[in-house]
């Protein structure tokens, strides 16, 4: 059987494109010079002749929508078909670039599941080491208040300026990697290069100042992988099963921070104070190798980046400068700069545009203020964690340092029961129910979240009132876990709602939320020390439970109302 991606490829190399394609006539069709009836490339244009373009393409620049999801049922059946794609020509006889088959191996929708999986792979493997590097830091408080003389809490801005950069850095890299010629890997390695780099001087710093600067630059050129890993795996995988993928990558982000205090625990205490920077050296050993990694093996995952320089590949080997990409006819003499600029400004713009987000006063969208506001409570929460947990286990039980690390193994826990829990959920009910039924309503997809909210308030609960020295230590594990189990579930719900709902809007939305969540994590490490040695480590989580209680109630408002909400704003799709 004739291979006829090969054999297209093959014709174009050897500058014969040219000799059989004119133009589309006024219906459509191709017209053919050299016109060999019997020829494989002409029976093989003839196969795919009519099609402008890629159902997989379009497919991948929509929304998560009803129309979303019939394409990628269409794509998944023609990916079944070698079928050639027709060359597009415009009316100013520009060539246009698509894929050269429905199955074509160059797009990422079409790559086999092994390559995808290892794709994924590499990019959780990264997301970890980012995000374990932020907690990673809380065994050497301690040793800096001793080595520099200063109070704890100056001694907790190194964890606090760390956190602040994942809120800071996406508003910046996620609009980067929407520009073709950048992609999705140029902002992935040229960042995580400085980060690795940044390591070093991180770990021999030997000032408050500059380990501060440092500590908030390594978060800030790490947060790629916040900003634009979601946006991979919908580079390749359709919008169905997207969210297995989409689970896999939030469990390395939520599982890493509670790793960070048990890794570096052991090395930390196993040394002089004044090597307090062996936490700092464990990022640069785990970041070094991943790189390497992430440098040799990850591939392009941006369909525009992808066909941008397949045009410039048919250029050179062609000679004929008519053949252009989508994005180069779209931008045609628009320079560089002026759309690197445009990237950047856009979500910014539409941040304080948009009421959606902005929450302007007479516009206001009670439905993402919600959502916004829920998120970076129990984000916060999350991360006082890190501060509770000293006063708890030490004093109150006795254990040291490593035994305390050993303590955050139960958000792993909690973790790996969550996601089992959600991917249940999507393989045996909500796969099987959108095949069947179509796509419901957008507070659909909150049902899990609208049964597991109770728990986020109880685990908190049962933390506070079990933290007691005459109560045996598994009881706050219990709590702890509970509430990562919940949490994790949560966040998988309205991480799916807000792209459903507000599809226009979805990229300045998740930079908003994620700037919500990352500034109230930064000042949630800064009081909550305070709080619970001034209130005591129950009535400080008590208040924080009695807070996320107000959750459960917004969360059945949303559910229930979010569709009146939703057709009360002018942003939303009903």
């Amino acid at each position: 059987m004739v291979n006829l991606t090969a054999t297209l490829t093959t014709l174009i190399a050897a500058n014969h494109i040219l000799d059989y394609l004119d133009v589309l006539d006024p219906f459509g069709h191709i017209s053919v010079r050299n016109s060999n009836k019997n020829s494989t490339f002409f029976i093989a244009l003839q196969m795919g002749a009519g099609v402008v373009s890629s159902l997989q393409d379009i497919g991948g620049s929509l929304p998560y929508t009803a129309e979303r999801l019939r394409y990628d049922e269409q794509a998944a059946i023609e990916r079944t078909e070698s079928r050639l794609i027709a060359p597009t020509k415009t009316a100013d006889r520009l060539t246009l670039v698509d894929w050269y088959s429905r199955d074509d191996p160059d797009n990422p929708q079409n790559w086999s599941l092994k390559k995808k999986v290892w794709t994924a792979l590499l990019i959780n493997i990264y997301t970890f080491v980012v995000y374990c590097s932020s907690s990673i830091y809380v065994s050497s408080e301690e040793w800096v208040h001793i080595r520099f003389g200063v109070a704890p809490f100056k001694a907790s801005l190194s964890l606090v300026l760390y956190v602040l950069g994942y809120g800071i850095g996406p508003g910046i890299f996620a609009p980067l990697s929407e520009v073709p010629v950048f992609g999705r890997n140029i902002p992935y390695i040229t960042t995580f290069a400085l980060f690795t780099i940044l390591a070093l001087p991180t770990a021999l710093v030997d000032n408050l100042g500059g380990l501060l600067v440092l500590r908030f630059l390594l978060d800030f050129l790490g947060s790629p992988c916040l900003a634009n890993g979601g946006a991979s795996r919908g580079d390749m995988f359709s919008f169905l099963y997207l969210p297995y993928a989409i689970a896999s990558w939030v469990s390395a982000a939520f599982a890493a921070p509670a790793l960070g205090p048990l890794i570096t625990g052991f090395a930390v205490y196993a040394v002089y104070s004044e090597n307090w920077c062996w936490s700092q050296w464990e990022v640069l050993w785990m970041a070094g190798p991943v790189f390497s990694l992430f440098f040799f093996f990850v591939p392009e995952t941006s369909p525009s980046n992808i066909l941008l320089n397949r045009a410039a590949r048919l250029r050179k080997a062609s000679g004929n400068e008519n053949i252009r990409s989508q994005t180069e006819i779209e931008r045609k003499d628009t320079p560089l700069s002026t759309i690197i600029l445009e990237a950047i400004w856009k979500p910014i713009e539409i941040t304080f545009k948009d009421p959606a987000l902005f929450f302007l006063p007479l516009q206001l969208s009670a439905g993402i203020l919600f959502v916004n506001t829920y998120t970076a409570l129990i984000y916060g929460i999350y991360y006082s964690f890190f501060e509770v947990s000293a006063l708890v286990y030490p004093i109150m039980y006795g254990f040291n340092a490593d035994e305390t690390g050993l303590v955050s193994l139960c958000i792993i826990v909690g973790c790996l029961i969550s996601m089992t829990i959600y991917v249940s959920y999507l393989h045996f009910y909500l796969v099987p129910n959108v095949l069947q039924n179509g796509l419901s309503a957008q507070e659909f997809r909150l049902l899990p979240a609208f049964i597991v909210c109770f728990g986020t308030p109880i685990g908190l609960f049962m933390f506070a009132w079990l933290a007691n020295p005459s109560i045996h230590w598994m009881g706050t594990v219990v709590g702890c876990t509970l509430y990562a189990v919940t949490v994790y579930i949560i966040m998988q719900c309205i991480f799916t709602y807000i792209p459903m709902s507000y599809p226009q809007y979805a990229a300045s939305l998740f930079a908003g939320n994620d700037f919500f969540r990352s500034l109230f994590a930064f000042g949630s490490v800064l009081f909550s020390r305070s709080m619970y040695v001034d209130l005591g480590v129950g009535k400080g989580l008590s208040l924080l439970g009695g807070l996320s209680v107000m959750g459960i109630i917004g969360m059945w408002a949303l559910y229930f109302y979010g569709a009146r909400l939703r057709a009360r704003s002018k942003f939303a799709i009903s």
